[in-house]
């Protein structure tokens, strides 16, 4: 493989910002922490440029017609589509997901803008009859304006669909943020927003590791909506800075999603469910499973055959076709991860599987960890505390569907649950009483882009994808009018 270390320059205006006068953001590929690529640090005065450029482009975007809006995102989907290769290889090198999840994630990417676009036709208002004689009475759906898009590094273009899709369809501009671990596919996509003839300043992408050039764009009087994706701890932090001005938020935060297998569950089924929803993406997606609530009654024979199904995934070269899971994206998140395991083992728990830097040549550098099983944790446990975001799956033992439910609603989270069950009463109690944002049940982990994918409690407000997801990016304008001749 190459040595070579390109730059990706950041996006301000329809300009490429000139990385001499400015420090870089170096980009580690998490497979052998090699710097295979430089990204340029924008500025406080740069953030400030793209907000004023943002400002200045969303009054002429939102004149656009919606369906001419449309055919910009549009052209960008089909350029992405065209180099589906390339930014798949992008996202291995930055982020560490296989090749596999990689084109996995383009696809998602495409679809997300794709959906967007086909809802230009679909934006619709209401009327409600008038309580007097010639009067008029509608609600208008109109966008916030400018539109800031904070986004994870876990996936770093789909992200960027996800949220740049719902905002211009409905008229507003964006300035895309990347997470400084992955900022690589942000600038290449800019590259396609260009080559797509979109109008200057109504997508543009700051990356940045200052503090102060970060805040300005949640602070700033322009900045009218934040949607961000990331951890609780920084969405209370995006709660308290976006206060002075009111602004709005979307707010995709932490999860801590159980896997509660009850005791007439389809056992082979939910094992193979469990594997996928845990170590996909190296367990690196927040609606991942994250611990298994087990009925004690078929307890064993559950972890027994999760173990057998674990050990069969296949760790290496994330461009390996044959490999299953690749490396984390960051060194501080594995010391963290491997941390909890060494605490929760202290606490009592056995480690049955894993719990270490897999053996080779291959594993020498790089964020790598194999997938790891803990069994005998018990709920105020290290791993049952906290969100792992690694592929870690401690397991826990219950005396049933009501002691799972009760001890979900309890933590302060709530974004996603998996439940296996063939009890047609537990599917409607789980329904009506599970305080998340998603439930699966009898499924393995799944987002379609119809769905909608939000939080509850500490795991969010809004949410993104669907039809509701699009409603976010607009407020609604009440209109009185009254034309009676006197």
């Amino acid at each position: 493989m190459s040595t070579e270390i390109k730059h990706y320059p950041c996006y301000i205006n329809g300009e490429w910002l000139d990385s001499s006068q400015r420090e870089l953001i170096e980009v580690k590929n998490p497979a052998n922490d090699q710097v295979f690529a430089t990204v340029t640090a924008c500025t406080k005065e740069d953030v400030q440029y793209a907000l004023e450029s943002s400002e200045k482009a969303q009054t002429g975007w939102q004149a656009t017609p919606a369906h001419t809006r449309s055919l910009h995102i549009y052209a960008i989907a089909d350029r992405i589509r065209e180099e589906r290769e390339h930014f798949a290889r992008l996202l291995v090198l930055e982020q560490g997901k296989t090749y596999p999840e990689a084109l996995g994630e383009v696809d998602d990417t495409i679809r997300y803008l794709t959906y967007s676009a086909e809802a230009a036709r679909r934006i619709q208002g209401s009327i409600f009859p008038s309580d007097l004689p010639n009067e008029h009475l509608s609600i208008h759906k109109v966008p916030y304006g400018v539109t800031v898009g904070l986004c994870a590094f876990n996936y770093p273009l789909a992200l960027i669909g996800r949220k740049v899709g719902p905002a211009l369809v409905t008229g507003n501009t964006m300035i895309i943020k990347p997470h400084e671990l992955t900022p690589v596919t942000a600038s290449e996509f800019c590259r396609i927003v260009e080559q797509a003839g979109l109008p200057k300043g109504v997508i543009n992408m700051v990356s940045t590791k200052n503090a102060e050039a970060a805040s300005l764009l949640v602070e700033s009087p322009i900045t009218k909506l934040i949607s961000l994706t990331g951890s609780t701890r920084a969405g209370k932090a995006m709660y308290r800075a976006a206060a002075d001005n009111i602004t709005a938020l979307i707010l995709e935060l932490g999860g801590k999603a159980p896997f509660i297998v009850c005791d007439d569950a389809d056992i082979d089924k939910a094992v193979e469910a469990a594997a996928i929803s845990r170590y996909a993406n190296c367990g690196q997606v927040c609606i991942c499973n994250e611990m298994v609530m087990v009925d004690e009654k078929i307890a064993d024979e559950f972890t027994e055959k999760l173990i057998k199904r674990v050990r069969q995934i296949k760790v290496g070269d994330p461009f390996d076709t044959n490999v299953n899971m690749g490396p984390s994206v960051s060194d501080l998140g594995l010391k963290r991860i491997d941390q909890l395991v060494k605490e929760n083992v202290q606490q009592g728990a056995e480690l049955v599987l894993g719990g270490h830097r897999p053996e080779g040549v291959l594993f020498d550098k790089g964020n790598w960890y194999s997938p790891t099983i803990l069994t005998n944790v018990q709920n105020d446990h290290a791993t049952m505390r906290d969100e792992l975001f690694g592929p870690v799956l401690p397991i826990m033992k219950v005396s049933g569907f009501e002691e799972a439910i009760a001890l979900t609603n309890a933590r302060k989270e709530g974004l996603s649950a998996y439940l296996y069950t063939n009890n047609y009463k537990r599917h409607m109690k789980a329904i009506d009483t599970l305080q998340v944002g998603t439930i699966f049940i009898n499924r393995a982990i799944v987002g379609y882009i119809q769905g909608y994918h939000s939080g509850h409690k500490t795991s969010g407000i809004g949410g993104e994808d669907g039809i509701y997801g699009i409603e976010g990016y607009l407020q609604k304008r009440t209109i009185y009018m009254d034309y009676s001749e006197k």
